[in-house]
């Protein structure tokens, strides 16, 4: 006799076709939390090497800008003692010009008429005195205008002395000191 099976053969097909999608369908799934989990740990660790060379540079940052701050410390010390280097300098080049200042009101001051005040702020010199009359003043006066040392007399007050038996007239000029070196540093700019 033949054997016949009367098991209905396509619910068994049926549920073996089930079985095999439900495990390729479990095996998808754990391959897909395989892969995101790579993916993940593979964005954990890519962040987190940024964020070590985010940290690398922050601190190199910090060191670069404190050596900034230092260096421009540094200029600003440097500049402040190019300034007084480029000062004591001036002085010194202007260092005779005091002497040929006198030198020069000794030789444009003259005979009749005497300073008793000499006085200097700046460039501006104010110069004080007496004398016989008021021609000689004015003779004070074109001697400054020719000197190489002084220019631009400007005569502020001239009186006469109130005692009766001095004819002696009071004086104040004002002139301007002039500078061979100013001058010459000022040419040789142009």
């Amino acid at each position: 006799m033949a054997h016949i099976n009367l098991l209905p053969w396509r619910e068994e097909q049926r549920k073996e076709q089930q079985r095999q999608f439900l495990t390729m369908l479990g095996l998808s799934v754990i391959l897909m939390v395989l892969i995101i989990a790579a993916i993940h740990l593979q964005y954990a660790r890519s962040i987190n090497v940024q964020q070590s060379r985010n940290n690398f540079l922050q601190t190199n940052i910090s060191e670069v800008e404190a050596q900034i701050a230092e260096i421009n410390r540094l200029e600003k010390d440097k500049q402040r003692l190019l300034d007084r280097i480029e000062k004591i300098q001036l002085l010194q080049r202007n260092r005779p010009e005091i002497v040929h200042l006198f030198d020069d009101v000794v030789r444009i001051l003259p005979e009749g008429v005497y300073l008793t005040k000499l006085s200097q702020k700046g460039k501006a010199l104010t110069l004080e005195g007496k004398a016989q009359s008021n021609a000689r003043v004015s003779a004070l006066m074109r001697g400054v205008d020719k000197s190489k040392w002084m220019t631009n007399p400007v005569l502020d007050v001239i009186q006469s002395d109130n005692k009766e038996e001095s004819k002696d007239r009071k004086f104040i000029l004002r002139a301007s000191q002039f500078s061979q070196i100013t001058e010459d540093k000022k040419a040789d700019k142009r």
